[in-house]
This record gives structure tokens, C-alpha cells and sequence, in this order.
């Protein structure tokens, strides 16, 4: 028996073919992936809507306005809960339904069979998702300047619960859009984007709520992100441990549900 070589020179040398047909590498295919998802997010009027135009229209009206009984200056009052907002919108309802949808149409199963793993996947959206969050702070902090707002307290709490938030919202959003039927996705999304508006402190501080809607909204990940975002620009001091928890302990149940129960089609 002849023994076979331990090495066999390619048959091709390197070069011979353009495009090169190899996979491509794991930091490539990320960034393509979060490349089509902004791509998919910019041509969507509906979710530019929920990303821009609404968290700035709510910016200007509760500072200009006095629909809503707020404390003077009222834009420090406003920005937390309008960052809330934002973080919300892009993070969880436009998120949801994306993938809802691209389920539904058979996007991510394509996807699956070109070679996109789940984690590389969701790994892009995660990544497209705090892009536009990014974009969406910057608008929004300069409408808030414009108005006069100063923020208070140490910016890294800021970020740090920003990006707690980000990661809450959109492992719960994939895992209301992995599991459930395109359609059904659409309404619960926009249900629960209601329901966390209304009770997350998003609008009026939770403090001015009664001590029952107050404890259950802190519970929830728009309150703890709302609440916690008031304690640094707003108070000037760190957000405590509540906030913090609520967000992680969220975000750790998101994510095993999506890594348990995520289908790709």
C-alpha cells in the first residue's frame, strides 16, 4: 500500500479566478449584512417614520408645547424619554417586523443556504440596529441643543444604558419576529410599542404616575431605559442598580428565547 502525500497542492493557484469563489471571511460577510439591513431601513419610509420623524416630532411638541404637565426647562425633561423613544422604535417594532417579514418571504432562508449562519445574521442586525440608534442620537441631541438643552450627570452612563437598551429590544424583537407568523408580528409590534409608550415613562416621567403604574413601568425595558436616562441628563447622578437589572435581566430573556425558539423560516 503506497502512502498518500500529507499535502496535495491546489489545483488552481491562488488568483486564477475572479471573483475569488472562497467564502468570504466572517468580518465581511457582518459587515454585509449590517450593510443590507441599513440599506433595507433607508428605503423604508415607514421605518425611517418610526426611526427619525416621530422621535422628532415628539422633541418638538412636548418642548414647545404644553399638552403635556412637564418641569421647566421642559426639554431636559423631554430628552430622555424622546431618546427612549428612538432606541424603542428602531430597536424593537421596526426590527420585529423586518424579520417577520423577511421570514415570511423566504430572505433569511436564502440567506441560510448562501452560507449566513444565525449568529452572523442576527449579529447584523444587531449592529445595523445600534448604527441607526447612533444616527438617531445625533439628530435628536442636536434638535435638543438647538432647544436649549444641557445634558447633566456622566455620559458613559448615558451610552452604557443606551446600548443595555439596544440589546434588550432587539433580542426581544427577533424573538417576536422569529417565532411568530409575518402578520401577527405587525400587530403585536405596534401593540406593544403602544403599551410601552404609555407605561414605559416615555412621555411623563414615571414619577407623576400612581405608585402601582409606577412600579409595573419600571419593570418594563422602556421604563428602566427612560427612567434610568432622567437620573443622568436630567438629576445629574447615576442611574442605580433597578434600571440596570431590569434592562440586562430583559435582555439575557430575549436572547435565550432567540437562541432556543429563532426559525428561519
Amino acid at each position: 500500500m503506497t502512502d498518500r502525500p500529507a499535502h496535495r497542492a491546489p489545483a488552481f493557484p491562488a488568483g486564477t479566478f475572479r471573483p475569488d469563489p472562497a467564502p468570504a471571511g466572517r468580518g465581511r460577510m457582518l459587515a454585509a449584512a449590517a450593510g443590507l439591513e441599513l440599506r433595507i431601513t433607508s428605503r423604508n419610509g415607514e421605518q425611517l417614520l418610526l426611526a427619525v420623524v416621530i422621535p422628532v416630532a415628539a422633541l418638538l411638541l412636548l418642548s414647545l408645547t404644553r399638552i403635556v404637565s412637564l418641569p421647566d426647562p421642559r426639554v431636559s425633561a423631554v430628552v430622555p424619554g424622546v431618546l427612549t423613544l428612538a432606541v424603542l422604535s428602531a430597536g424593537f417594532t421596526s426590527q420585529a417586523i423586518t424579520t417577520g417579514f423577511d421570514r415570511r418571504y423566504g430572505v433569511l432562508k436564502r440567506l441560510s443556504a448562501a452560507g449566513m449562519g444565525r449568529g452572523l445574521l442576527l449579529s447584523g442586525k444587531v449592529a445595523a440596529t445600534s448604527a441607526v440608534v447612533v444616527g438617531q442620537v445625533v439628530v435628536l441631541v442636536a434638535v435638543a441643543s438647538a432647544l436649549g438643552w444641557r445634558p447633566h450627570g456622566d455620559l458613559l452612563w448615558a451610552v452604557l444604558l443606551l446600548a443595555l437598551g439596544v440589546a434588550a429590544f432587539v433580542g426581544l424583537a427577533l424573538l417576536l419576529g422569529g417565532v411568530l407568523r409575518a402578520e401577527a408580528v405587525l400587530a403585536l409590534a405596534n401593540l406593544v410599542w403602544l403599551l410601552l409608550v404609555a407605561v414605559g415613562g416615555v412621555v411623563q416621567p414615571l414619577t407623576a404616575a400612581p405608585a402601582w403604574l409606577r412600579t409595573v413601568g419600571e419593570l418594563t425595558p422602556a421604563g428602566a431605559l427612560s427612567q434610568g436616562l432622567r437620573a443622568v441628563l436630567q438629576d445629574g447622578h447615576a442611574p442605580g442598580a433597578l434600571p440596570v437589572v431590569v434592562l440586562l435581566s430583559w435582555t439575557v430573556l430575549g436572547w435565550a428565547g432567540v437562541v432556543r425558539w429563532f426559525r428561519w423560516q
